[in-house]
């Protein structure tokens, strides 16, 4: 597998560079998340990290590369949109 030195912003990673395993399409992972085991034995602490863009060219306004943010409210949950879904993604059904 090929990985790609990616820094990171924000955190407990603050000012690293890690090298962080790309996909198949040679982009990194939309989120990171770094465990961090705690000293009196509960679960690790996890923080998430964001992937955004790096920056951009001048010229041609080519995107640079990736970077990672800290998000400190954790992973964003998604809703899966469908083209035939209702707003609010509550199924609405006819009264009886």
């Amino acid at each position: 597998m090929r990985s790609e030195n990616t820094p990171f912003e924000g955190g407990p990673l603050n000012g690293r560079v890690l090298p962080v395993l790309v996909g198949p399409t040679g982009h990194p992972p939309k989120w990171y998340k770094v465990p961090v085991p705690n000293d009196d034995g509960s679960p690790p602490t996890v923080y998430a990290y964001r992937r955004v863009p790096s920056g951009y060219t001048k010229r041609l306004g080519l995107q640079r590369g990736w970077k990672y943010e800290y998000a400190p409210g954790g992973v964003e949950r998604r809703e899966i949109r469908w083209p035939w879904s209702k707003p609010g993604g509550a199924v609405q059904r006819p009264l009886r």
